[in-house]
């Protein structure tokens, strides 16, 4: 692989040769949302710009107007410079907003800017509820019309299928395969899972530090910076998670920087302080259905007594009184991590319960679960729904990337057998305790690397009726994508939190990659596409090794978007892939 940012005059002969050049193509929010899938964390340290139009790339530095026209990859707003038509990348700007921006720094062929001074606001404007949304980067897109929000979504989906997944709008099919984005009833309170760090330095905002309005404080527990590891914005409550959390949030902060106490937080720089993390776990009892609440201290040491005091305020609420829990992980490790080496149950009992498509699942303080139950009961159903199930009681699922069980144990009453993966241990753990719980006896799970899957993969199930993959962001590795194509289940069932890889794994497995492509470092590849994109022509993307050549075999018959985090830029896709007959 080029490790050089900058390619050759002969390598950029060879790559443009296999690269697919079309005319006539103008600049989408698809594109901004691929640059996570190839981004270098090598920065460009040059100032300047090698290109023949001289000033027409602002410079480091320089201030320019600019007028957002879409949302990109993590909410980016992608804005052109009024003058010219350069694109830039501006967080925290949405769209037809006209605002001052500042270039802090080049990427190859594009530019990142910061927001100064806003001239005219955006499009569908709304207020924002909570105080910290414009700081604390967890709700990009509060101050969003919701309508708004999740019409951006399905159109950032449409245009990555169209054009990483080479779809053609134009084909009579493609309007049936794109559904309408499944919007989310709950848009405040909907987390079941919060993570707040303490921290030795309190971060807070220039304009606020300039203005006065607040005094920052020698400690802080809350939310991470934008962009810092060591500072932390001070967080009194979160609209995102249930009012019981934030009842013990609050208790907290009220408490923990009492001397008295002797309380506190780490220093990541010289490892010394009790006080990692606070994470809060909301659950719901399936007896009763009330809310079950996990509150866990992450430390640096096991120090029990220091902790009596908060347990004490804390387990009066009447969500951690009955069948709640409070933890102590112990993390005597260096790492910012929270999950600890060794867990100490304070109070109550070691897990919580979630009831999700009529099973019951135990929590532990470090299990996966999905974080928004209420739409994750939306999400399976619709998983269950294109698996087109017999109901004999036949099929067999393969299960890929299965955490702790949850897609496959939905499905595992009406199916023959599942067969789970996942390179998690105690994800893999916990999918079969869940199994025994429910009385499940037709589910196996397996730990395993499906990046790293040899020829032997595969001889220890049967061949599958329907193959469900939930890979992380970077999607599935080209040797899965191959076993795939050779295994040739009727359908494939998949489901993605990011629609640009999911779009390129879709395109292989639909259309195949039978030309042979050369690697090239992901800056320097970078380098080409945004020369591309921004000269007004399309590119194919370029991810495998050379000489490969792959068949693809499976017809995409729906793509649905589904909103699982509202006021956040993320994006869930259930994809349903079919072998055809013939």
């Amino acid at each position: 692989m080029t490790s050089s940012a900058t390619l050759s005059q002969p390598t950029f002969r060879h790559l443009h040769h296999h690269l697919r050049l079309r005319r006539h193509f103008s600049t989408t929010t698809a594109f901004a949302s691929l640059h996570p899938v190839f981004e270098s964390q090598e920065e460009n340290k040059n100032d300047s710009f090698s290109s023949s139009k001289g000033g027409f790339f602002p410079k480091r530095g320089e201030t320019v107007e600019l007028v957002c026209e879409s949302l990109g990859f993590k909410g980016k707003g992608i804005c052109k410079v009024t003058e010219t038509g350069f694109v830039v990348m501006c967080d925290g700007a949405l769209p037809g907003e006209r605002f001052l921006g500042r270039v802090t720094r080049k990427k190859g062929s594009y530019a990142e800017v910061k927001k100064l001074q806003t001239f005219s606001p955006h499009w569908d404007i709304v207020d924002a509820p909570c105080e910290y949304a414009s700081t604390c980067g967890g709700c990009k897109t509060q101050n969003l019309l919701y309508e708004a929000q999740i019409r951006i979504k399905e159109q950032q989906v449409r245009e990555l299928m169209v054009h990483v997944g080479k779809f053609s709008d134009r084909s009579p099919e493609f309007a049936g395969i794109m559904k309408p984005i499944v919007p989310c009833a709950k848009q405040f309170h909907y987390r079941n899972k919060m993570e707040f760090s303490f921290s030795t330095q309190e971060w807070l905002p220039n304009d606020l530090i300039e203005a006065e309005e607040y005094s920052t404080k020698d400690c802080a527990l809350g939310l991470h910076a934008p962009g810092f590891f060591d500072k932390v914005l001070n967080i009194k409550s979160c609209l995102l998670q249930s009012e019981p959390a934030n009842m013990v949030l609050s208790i907290v902060q009220e408490c923990w920087r009492n001397p008295e106490l002797s309380l506190s937080p780490y220093n990541v720089y010289d490892h010394s302080g009790f006080l990692k993390h606070l994470v809060l776990r909301t659950g719901r009892n399936p007896q009763t259905g009330l809310m079950e609440l996990m509150v866990n201290f992450v430390t640096s040491l096991f120090k029990p007594e220091l902790l009596k005091p908060l347990v004490k305020k804390i387990s009066c609420i009447s969500e951690v009184v009955s069948t709640g829990s409070i933890v102590n992980n112990v993390n005597k490790s260096t790492g910012s991590t929270a999950i600890g080496e060794v867990e100490h149950v304070l109070y109550g009992k070691p897990t919580i319960s979630e009831v999700l498509r009529g099973l019951t699942f135990q929590i532990s303080a470090n299990s996966f679960f999905q974080t928004n139950t209420h739409q994750a009961e939306v999400l399976y159903w619709l998983i269950e729904d294109v698996a087109g199930l017999r109901g004999d009681g036949s099929e067999i699922v393969l299960d890929l990337f299965c955490g702790t069980g949850t897609i496959g144990l939905t499905l595992a009453k009406r199916v023959g057998h599942v067969y789970g993966y996942e390179v998690v241990a105690q994800a893999v753990s916990d999918a079969r305790q869940n199994a025994e719980l429910n009385g499940i006896h037709n589910a196996t799970f397996v730990q395993g690397d499906l990046n790293k899957i040899d020829d032997n993969f595969g001889k220890n199930f049967p061949k599958p009726d329907i193959v469900i993959s939930d890979p992380n962001r970077p999607g599935m590795h080209i040797k899965l994508i191959k076993f795939l194509l050779k295994l040739k289940a009727k359908r494939i069932i998949y489901v993605s939190c990011n629609p640009a890889t999911c779009a390129r794994d879709l395109d292989y497995l639909c259309h195949g990659l039978v030309r042979n492509f050369i690697i090239v470092s992901s800056c320097a590849f970078l380098e080409v596409m945004f020369s591309a994109m921004f000269s007004g022509l399309d590119y194919e993307i370029v991810l495998a090794q050379e000489g490969d050549k792959i068949e693809g075999c499976y017809r995409l018959i729906s793509v649905q978007p589904v909103d699982m985090f509202p006021h956040t830029p993320h994006i869930e896709c259930v994809c349903l892939l079919e072998l055809p007959s013939s």
